[in-house]
């Protein structure tokens, strides 16, 4: 009966420390990544909308300029984390002595974002990362494009 009573104090105090590690962490937080395709943004962006269209979390849409830019702000309902998104579909140039037009395009997700409970924040941080999500979301668009899903970014 002994080793129970360890068990459920070690898992207490486990969670005291993850609590309090998540403390000292910023309650802010920003993130970017992006993805290289080779198709220009009018073919991008429908694939970028449909992706993040199916996330669970529910958001305001307060900037929409296709094929360029989207950006989006988690609904205030939301109360353990929140924020926005500003995903951007840059054209990227041909490479010298290639035919001219757009050799592809540059999807880039940036999160600025906020997490309130300090054991969702170290989670967040240390477990899941705060690029999980639009690393989720910018593979999803690589596999509707048939390419790659090569990430970079902070």
């Amino acid at each position: 009966m002994k080793w129970l009573l360890y068990a459920v104090l070690g898992a207490i105090a486990l969670v005291a420390l993850v609590a309090a590690i998540g403390a000292t962490l910023p309650r802010a937080h920003n993130a970017s990544r992006t993805l290289r395709v080779k198709r220009p943004p009018t073919e991008v962006w429908p694939a970028i909308t449909a992706a993040t269209v199916a996330s669970d979390v529910p958001v305001d849409v307060l900037e929409n300029a296709p094929p360029h830019r989207l950006v989006t702000r988690v609904k205030e309902t939301e109360r353990n984390f929140g924020g926005t998104w500003t995903i951007v579909i840059a054209a990227e140039p041909q490479p010298q002595g290639s035919a001219t037009g757009s050799a592809g395009s540059a999807v880039t997700i940036t999160e600025d974002g906020w997490v309130a409970n300090p054991i969702f924040r170290f989670v967040s941080r240390f477990v899941i990362g705060h690029h999980a999500t639009m690393d989720g979301i910018l593979r999803q668009v690589a596999r509707a494009l048939n390419e790659a899903p090569a990430l970079s970014g902070e």
